[in-house]
């Protein structure tokens, strides 16, 4: 089993251009099932990360998959660990060992790692509140500027920096494991909307949802004066061959009222994307949730600048939408792939196929991230179905 890299990567850059390449490509974004295809706990995965390589590239070559990246479970637990972070919960430690890590949402003004009077200071410089004030609070271990040094603040920083430059330095063994198993690698480079930052990892959903009525000037600023360096670090880890699509991870936009939307969430993500398109690099747009409502916003974007990704909306309203101008991957339910039968998912994979991928210009996958309640005879269904009804 598996392919020939370099054909794979061909037709993989190919559909993305919303060409018709020899046929379907199978791009699968997935986390925790990988470990449960080879036979590791979610824990071994999250802690050693060759582990996670090695899962990845078995199901890449086992089942054929033309892209991917070589781990979906994105966070390394070691990391996590040496920096003392507060916002993730991870298995084998507050979770199960077969459990996926959770990101622990701030709920209250208290809980929030920014507060709701310091804008100004974001606005200002947002590099130097991230560093002296954003880091500490998510950390056990860290201190803050002003604070009494500690034993554990060193050892963090130290522990953390050694790890972080062991973890970059791996990615070339992911590489060379997904060359020898026939399959690239799915994007290069990360980019988040600005509003997202500070809906996230920043004030938090509810915390934001307050902003946008109370300080709306203020959100508008930071937005703005995030969007400069969001754009230039999705610049520094594109690909320089321009191959590669940028990821771009979508969440709170879908959950706002339209003029809100409008005036918070699109502009600044319309800026970044425009401009890291005319510097040669395509975006996947991977909306989590439902869309759809945004459609003839996203269709304001210049011909082949992202890769439109279907989780929970209707991928034939997208198609009939946006189909002329990007390439459209995913649609394939999650629920279908954990609880259904591999006939089902043949069947629906080849309505997807024969309406949307007809022409060319689709790339096969799950809605959202493969985990571990999805059934592997129904990913071995995807990959068969699309060999089948995928070739042009």
């Amino acid at each position: 089993m598996g392919g020939n890299y370099q054909d794979s990567l061909n037709r993989y850059v190919k559909a993305m251009k919303n060409e018709k390449p020899d046929r379907v490509p199978i791009r699968i974004l997935a986390a925790e099932f990988v470990a449960k295809y080879s036979g590791y706990t979610v824990q071994e995965v999250t802690y050693d990360y060759n582990k996670a390589y090695e899962a990845t590239a078995r199901c890449a070559k086992d089942f054929m998959w033309d892209a991917t990246n070589p781990n979906q479970i994105y966070i390394w637990g070691g990391l996590i660990d040496h920096f003392g972070q507060r916002y993730y919960k991870l298995p084998g430690r507050e979770l199960p060992p077969d459990i996926g890590f959770q990101y622990i949402e701030p709920v209250d003004e208290d809980g929030a790692y920014m507060k709701e009077n310091e804008y100004d200071q974001l606005i200002e410089n947002p590099t130097e509140f991230l560093a002296n004030v954003w880091i500490p609070r998510i950390s056990e271990d860290l201190v803050g500027i002003g604070e009494p040094n500690t034993y554990r603040n060193n050892i963090a920083w130290l522990k953390g920096g050694i790890a972080l430059m062991s973890y970059i330095e791996s990615f070339g063994y992911a590489f060379e494991l997904l060359r020898k198993a026939g399959c690239a690698f799915a994007l290069a480079g990360i980019l988040k909307a600005p509003f997202d930052i500070l809906a996230d990892k920043l004030r938090g959903f509810r915390q934001v949802s307050m902003d946008v009525y109370r300080q709306p000037g203020k959100v508008l600023a930071a937005c703005e004066a995030l969007t400069p360096y969001l754009y230039q670090n999705a610049l520094y880890t594109a690909d320089p061959e321009g191959n590669l699509p940028i990821g771009l991870w979508l969440h709170r936009g879908t959950l706002f009222s339209e003029d809100m939307y409008k005036k918070f969430f699109w502009p600044t993500l319309k800026e970044i994307l425009i401009q890291v398109y005319k510097e040669g690099h395509q975006t996947l747009w991977y909306g989590e949730g439902s869309w759809n409502r945004w459609l003839k916003y996203t269709a304001e974007l210049p011909d082949g600048c992202i890769i439109y990704h279907v989780d929970k909306e209707n991928i034939f309203e997208a198609h009939k939408a946006l189909g002329d101008k990007f390439c459209i991957s995913g649609g394939i339910p999650n629920d279908l792939l954990a609880f259904g039968t591999p006939e089902e998912v043949t069947s629906y994979c080849k309505k997807i196929i024969t309406n949307i991928g007809k022409d060319g210009g689709y790339i096969m996958d799950a809605s959202a991230i493969i985990q571990s309640d999805a059934r592997v005879e129904n990913v071995k269904a995807m990959t068969e179905a699309t060999l089948e009804y995928g070739i042009y």
